[in-house]
């Protein structure tokens, strides 16, 4: 798979690498791009969140590991391992971590959103992503160490470590409920209007790109989408319970929050 040049500008991912760790080429290590802070971790909720000795809940930035069991929805596969990765590293690190907050400091649930590293400046991301154990997201501002952990990711994927073992993507008329999705289809359309740019794709599924975040992306490219084949990820919507839709409409929406969320197909 190739990248499309959607993106306006890349990221930095740090300015200096070091040597290589855990058998990863040096640009893939993901340095920290700033001063870590240090917090006692409490216990891991899960193969991306953290819960600290001080109370505050942490997300890990850049990475989406498969969800554990919960509201009679079955464990996704890997969600366990992740957990467990996750679990390690914290230990070997004698229970703390090094924390490097993003530019947007909390989510929406007032989760701390921070970078994760050990005691060598070594990044948790790119460990549970080099090992299959999680998918790359990408949230503007918080893309300091995208291409980095866009490398990591991409190492995993053809080694066909972890969750890439099998076809880790759906067909938007497979899907069948909100969350985190991995989808292959192809654009049908592309439209602009006051409330971001479209991209329709074959089956129940739109793409949207908020009017703030257009700056990040190549609009000329984005135009020249229709016909082509893509995967995209994200968080799906369903329209139908948020704002309904007409007839026609797809019912599912995933916002693309920045051009790393979405590339063309062979």
């Amino acid at each position: 798979m190739r990248c499309f040049a959607l993106l306006k500008k890349a990221p930095l991912a740090g300015a200096f690498f070091v040597s290589v760790v855990w058998g990863l080429p040096a640009q893939a290590l993901c340095p920290a791009p700033g001063k870590l802070s240090t917090a006692r971790v409490e216990r891991v909720i899960d193969g991306d969140t953290l819960h600290l000795t001080d109370g505050r809940s942490v997300r890990l930035i850049g990475l989406n590991t498969p969800e554990r069991a919960r509201r009679g929805q079955p464990a996704e596969p890997f969600a366990e391992a992740a957990r467990e990765r996750l679990r390690q590293l914290v230990a070997a690190n004698g229970g703390w971590v090094g924390l490097l907050s993003g530019r947007q400091a909390r989510d929406r649930h007032g989760r701390l959103l921070a970078h994760a590293y050990d005691a060598h400046g070594h990044s948790w991301e790119m460990q549970l992503l080099a090992e299959g154990l999680g998918y790359q997201v990408v949230v503007a501002p918080n893309v300091a160490l995208a291409e980095c952990l866009r490398q990591a990711e991409r190492r995993a994927r053809a080694a066909s470590k972890g969750l890439w073992r099998q076809p880790a993507w759906q067909r938007p008329e497979q899907l069948q409920r909100g969350g985190f999705a991995l989808v292959h289809a192809r654009v049908s359309g592309v439209a602009r209007n006051d409330r971001g740019l479209w991209i329709e794709l074959d089956g129940p599924l739109v793409l949207r790109i908020e009017p703030r975040l257009l700056r990040l992306f190549d609009l000329a490219a984005l135009q020249h989408l229709s016909g082509r084949r893509v995967e995209t990820r994200g968080w799906v919507v369903d329209r139908a319970r948020q704002e309904g839709v007409d007839k026609g409409q797809a019912r599912w929406m995933l916002p693309l929050t920045h051009p790393f969320m979405l590339d063309v197909l062979p």
